[in-house]
């Protein structure tokens, strides 16, 4: 959509099956003149511009919201309004996602009592405080209903109006860069969701060629795919430019499916490294892959993707595994403090060797890809949020093993992650929750929760409905208690771990290169004493039944130490003599 001389605004629409195409404007319909080569509809409407609510007809069917909206007001069914992004911001440097940065994921809707993003930003100056570099949103595209993970929205240009819609995102992005923050937001281009998703009437976006475990694959490599790529790669750019952000984190890209010879993961990488350089400042891509597969961040000239930077499961599975002992699921694949130090030492556990959990060989080595191209973490939305309770960690542990973890997390050669709430160890959960307002969608999403986890060994009574308002509001974080002192304490332990990694320069370099990680001790599986020694420090882990005597002069540990000896189910940094 573009404006034109003497207040028209032109609309546009790519619609390569429909007939006839009409833009529904305060109630009258205009006729689109197309298609042309490509299937794209376009008309000028008079008196039509920023503020104008429309939608489109195929054929004469009922009007739907535009595939390309940038608000929707009245929700995902309701139609489309013109929104344009403001007057361009002064130029900056912005904040590079490097060796140096931590992030903080956060949910918009249970961050807050607000559940908004004027509510994140009441609590921006507790972030900086703790150390973080860059913001990651979970989704804001619009979803249906008002309580969501975001991981369902099917308007992908829009801002989902109950957080308080592009005009709220801007002032949160404002306010982070006034602070110094970079702001990350998680997109997710491998489904969309259920309810409201109407980009099927209006062109091939989607195949069956492929599946996907929460709805149809998206047509990347079949007939029509050259428009659905361009949709997707238009779509990252605006989010980027449009909204000022600092980079995206791709959700699940291994339920990407895309078999040309120019992957859709290279195409958006090229394209968001020519816009970093048009506007003069970093601009990071982070992907979500289960594979091990370094071609996701390898260079272009080694064949890889060229992607900034990706999470990496297999720290946090190791130790969730050895710190919990649950072998269910994908964490039947670790367990001992071996796999924890050679995620350590290369990120990848499984580089090849075959899996268990799998049936089959898993991952290939990363070999040349630095530390500063892996996102590690002791927690994340989906660890926390896919449990039947959503349990935290230190819920699951207790407060001792929570620091081990934080420890190894915030001290590891790769790129940290914190949480929302991890850093003062919130008692309140992070459940699965949904709003949908179809009824028979309701139904089926509760039931299915239901059914899943029974068949894990939990009783149906117990697990909570996803749709039940409850079941949200038990997600909210409550802010008040990280004055409570065992709160407290942890926040302090997070905020030295933090402060420890920033000033020294040596531990900020992004590199494998120089890591030891040792185990030792006669523990089952291969040992119980973890050490990890880079740049001159030394992170000691004691999982056995003895204290153990430390080397150097120490840092930081937990629990204090006592005649230079580290007790059971303790952690301690010290610098080497």
């Amino acid at each position: 959509m573009t404006a034109t001389a003497g207040g028209s605004w032109t609309f546009a629409v790519w619609a390569p099956r429909a007939r006839r195409v009409e833009v529904v404007v305060d109630g009258r319909r205009w006729s689109m003149t197309g298609p042309d080569g490509m299937g794209w509809y376009r008309a000028e409407v008079a008196g039509a511009g920023p503020g104008t609510d429309y939608a489109y007809s195929l054929d004469g069917g009922p009007a739907r919201p535009d595939p390309r909206s940038r608000s929707q007001p009245r929700g995902v069914h309701g139609p489309s309004r013109v929104w344009v992004p403001p007057a361009a911001r002064p130029p900056r440097p912005g904040r590079p996602l490097d060796g140096t940065s931590l992030i903080y994921e956060l949910h918009v809707g249970t961050f807050s009592a607000s559940g908004t993003f004027d509510g994140v930003v009441a609590h921006l100056d507790h972030l900086v405080d703790l150390g973080v570099s860059h913001l990651e949103l979970m989704p804001v595209a619009a979803f249906d209903g008002d309580r969501g993970w975001g991981y369902d929205g099917v308007d992908l240009w829009a801002v989902h109006h109950a957080y308080g819609g592009a005009d709220g995102l801007g002032r949160l992005v404002d306010a982070c860069h006034e602070r110094g923050l970079g702001v990350l937001l998680d997109v997710v281009y491998n489904h969309l969701g259920p309810s409201g998703n109407y980009l099927a009437e209006f062109g091939p976006y989607f195949t069956d060629r492929y599946t996907t475990p929460w709805g149809a694959a998206v047509n990347y490599d079949g007939p029509g795919s050259d428009e659905v790529r361009r949709f997707v790669v238009d779509n990252a750019l605006a989010w980027l430019a449009d909204h000022d952000l600092d980079g995206l984190r791709l959700d699940a890209v291994h339920a990407i499916y895309d078999a040309s010879a120019l992957h859709v993961l290279e195409e958006l990488a090229r394209a968001v490294e020519d816009l970093s350089a048009r506007r003069g400042r970093p601009l990071a891509l982070v992907a979500e892959s289960d594979l091990n597969d370094p071609r996701v961040v390898g260079r272009w000239a080694r064949g890889g993707y060229g992607v900034g930077a990706q999470w990496v499961d297999d720290l946090h599975h190791a130790l969730h595994a050895l710190l919990t002992g649950e072998r269910t699921g994908y964490y039947g694949d670790f367990g001992t403090l071996e796999h924890l130090a050679k995620a350590l030492r290369q990120g990848y556990v499984y580089d090849g060797q075959r899996s268990a959990y799998r049936q089959r060989r898993h991952g290939r080595r990363p070999e040349g890809i630095p530390a500063s191209r892996f996102v590690t973490y002791a927690q994340t939305h989906d660890q926390v949020g896919n449990r039947a309770l959503g349990e935290r960690l230190v819920h699951l542990v207790g407060p001792a093993r929570a620091r081990v973890a934080a420890a190894v997390a915030l001290l590891a050669p790769s790129i940290p992650m914190v949480f929302q709430g991890e850093e003062w160890a919130a008692s309140s959960p992070f459940r699965y929750f949904s709003d949908h307002r179809d009824p028979d969608l309701a139904r089926a999403v509760s039931e299915g929760r239901t059914q899943e986890f029974a068949a894990f060994g939990w009783e149906p009574a117990e697990v909570p409905d996803p749709q039940d308002p409850a079941t949200f509001a038990a997600s909210v974080l409550d802010w008040a208690e990280v004055a409570g002192p065992d709160h407290a304490a942890m926040l302090d332990w997070y905020r030295r771990l933090v402060a420890l990694r920033r000033s020294r320069p040596e531990l900020n370099g992004g590199s494998y290169e120089g890591v030891e990680a040792t185990v030792s001790g006669g523990g089952d599986g291969g040992g119980d004493i973890l050490r990890l020694r880079r740049a001159g420090l030394t992170v000691t882990v004691n999982l056995g039944r003895e204290a153990v005597a430390l080397p150097g002069a120490v840092l930081a540990a937990s629990p204090p130490t006592v005649g230079g000896r580290l007790a059971p189910d303790g952690v301690a940094v010290t610098e080497d003599g």
